[in-house]
């Protein structure tokens, strides 16, 4: 019994640790990149800067206040993120955006650095303690204004250039319907589609017709059977038709009927007497002569 309870709580302890582990920073990766933003999106000052978008892996809440964000491998703590915002709480599979605009005063998602066009960008993000690396990248010289350079799928390792800038947002977005797709390809005129929505009416209409012609047969069978109980007599098949089954039901119906009230087509009227005057009787303007 004591065994059993140690184990219990040894597997209690071994996911809290996995849970706590989940909801670290270790599971925030630095998920895409802008470096030359021309006629990107704008921040809350109206400005256009480059930007790094943060992504967080994990099944859990993760906050990042007190973390750094650097540009500088020989710098780890250039820029900490500030304590106390809310915002720094990043949810479940969610992302959030820094602008690299080097004016840290506009706030907390503002980083005190900017991204250079000209060459590498080398970006890493560090735990609190500003030695523990959490994550790293080098963004390539070259970069074309407003492509920017991310993971193919968010936290995954592959890294692609992306025409289409997805800020705070999924890096993978489906913009087609591939069904649609399917159809426009290779059936262009709609004529396999006719046939389809024509095949499945036809064949909506037969079962409907075989399934009314079984309620028919299955109706004319308990017919018959009354009859058989009702008259003694056993009819074989082919001796009488269906609508004479009808006919022979409905005769037994009103037979029943008729047993059990006689009357029940009887409207009697009965003559109730009550002595009635109206109000406007002779009688009410006569006084009565009195008696000697």
């Amino acid at each position: 019994m004591i065994r059993r309870k140690t184990e219990v709580l040894l597997l209690f302890v071994l996911l809290f640790i996995v849970g706590a582990q989940a909801q670290r920073v270790t599971s925030i990766r630095i998920n895409e990149v802008l470096v030359i933003n021309e006629d990107n999106f704008v921040d809350d000052y109206g400005k256009r800067s480059g930007w790094i978008e943060l992504f967080n892996t994990s099944a859990g809440t993760v906050n990042i206040q007190g973390c750094f964000i650097t540009n500088d491998a020989n710098n780890p703590t250039k820029y900490p993120v500030p304590k106390g915002d809310v915002l720094t709480k990043i949810p479940p599979h969610q992302h959030t955006l820094f602008w690299a605009d080097g004016v840290a005063s506009r706030g907390t998602f503002h980083l005190n650095f900017e991204l250079d066009p000209d060459r590498d960008n080398y970006i890493a993000l560090y735990d609190s303690d500003g030695k523990t690396l959490v994550d790293e990248i080098v963004i390539p010289a070259g970069q074309m204004a407003d492509v920017s350079y991310g993971r193919k799928v968010d936290g995954l390792d592959e890294w692609i250039s992306f025409e289409k800038v997805t800020p705070s947002t999924n890096n993978l977005t489906l913009d087609t319907n591939e069904k649609i797709d399917n159809f426009r390809m290779n059936d262009s005129l709609g004529i396999g589609m006719t046939v389809t929505a024509m095949a499945v009416v036809f064949l909506g209409l037969i079962l409907l017709f075989f399934g009314f012609k079984g309620i028919g047969r299955v109706a004319i069978s308990a017919s018959k059977r009354r009859t058989e109980k009702a008259t003694g007599i056993v009819i074989q098949e082919g001796d009488i038709s269906g609508e004479v089954l009808a006919a022979i039901s409905s005769a037994l119906y009103e037979l029943n009927e008729d047993v059990h009230d006689f009357e029940n087509t009887v409207l009697t009227i009965q003559k109730v007497k009550r002595n009635y005057s109206p109000w406007s009787s002779k009688i009410y303007g006569l006084r009565e002569i009195p008696r000697k």
